[in-house]
């Protein structure tokens, strides 16, 4: 089956546009950044702000940003990858999500279409963190969507890491969704002190929530009645994911993001956080990954 690869300009930023079956996805060349994906007729399953601003330097709101070499705020990361850090104003997830990737010469079979982006910066040295890795993201796109962030250590010391694919879900309404798979995990309430707590059932959503999930099982399900349909995301190098939504109040505070968005996406961010942190020797290489399929529910 063919695939169609158009390069266009989305305002500031150059992008990617890969057609294949009644497959659709946009990637960003600045941060590697899967910007939307749907099947045929059916509504997205990458979700993007209505509000996005695709300027140059600026993370775009939605999509799947890549977080690395640090997943949120720095200080909450564990001391091993705080001090790998050299400046004093740490961006929130890390340093490569407002810097161009370099893509190689798209691979397309008879089941789908590979794409290759790398991180040249890395390798270099980027900014305030003097360490050397070579990070690539491989996007392969057939009956599903599959993500594969690699990291290789190529200095002469530990490399420690925390990481995420931080990926927006477009959702019918928030107050119909559940995910399943994270009955009886641990996992730390940010809203109220950072508490450790454990998931009774499946995870419905009434409020704000900010929750880093630990010890997971590779199977987490997005289950959308509203839609007729399942997301199922079976992950690969990670047994922690951070789930989100900012509800009402923080809505109207954040930025290219309207006021009633929260009704209809879901942050499930596949990751390598707190205590499941990787840490690479010299030479080594970690790949956190991610496929995406989607369900009918009936």
């Amino acid at each position: 089956m063919p695939a169609d690869i158009q390069r266009l300009e989305q305002d500031q930023l150059s992008c990617w546009r890969i057609r294949h079956g009644d497959a659709e996805l946009l990637v960003s060349e600045q941060g590697a950044q899967v910007l939307s994906y749907r099947r045929g007729d059916a509504p997205p399953i990458i979700w993007l702000s209505e509000e996005a601003a695709m300027r140059s330097g600026q993370s775009v709101r939605g999509g799947v940003p890549v977080c690395w070499p640090w997943f949120g705020d720095l200080a909450r990361n564990p001391q091993s990858v705080q001090q790998l850090y050299q400046g004093e104003a740490a961006p929130a997830h890390g340093l490569v999500r407002a810097i161009d990737w370099t893509m190689e010469d798209p691979v397309v079979d008879a089941d789908g279409v590979t794409l290759r982006l790398t991180c040249p910066q890395a390798a270099a040295g980027l900014p305030q963190w003097p360490q050397h890795a070579g990070l690539q993201l491989e996007i392969r796109l057939d009956q599903a969507l599959h993500l594969d962030l690699t990291s290789e250590n190529r200095g002469e010391r530990p490399l420690a890491l925390s990481q995420a694919l931080h990926t927006y879900f477009a959702i019918s309404d928030i107050h119909q969704v559940s995910v399943t798979g994270l009955a009886g995990r641990r996992y730390i309430e940010t809203l109220e002190g950072w508490q450790q707590r454990q998931q009774q059932g499946d995870l419905r959503f009434t409020a704000e929530t900010d929750r880093v999930y630990l010890d997971l099982e590779p199977t987490l399900t997005l289950v959308d009645p509203g839609w007729n349909r399942r997301l199922v995301l079976t992950s690969r190098g990670s047994a922690s994911a951070v789930l989100w939504n900012p509800w009402i109040a923080k809505a109207q505070r954040l930025s290219s993001f309207a006021d009633d968005a929260w009704q209809r996406m879901l942050c499930i961010e596949t990751a390598n956080v707190l205590d499941d942190l990787i840490v690479l020797e010299p030479g080594a290489r970690h790949t956190l990954g991610l496929t995406l399929e989607s369900q009918p529910l009936r």
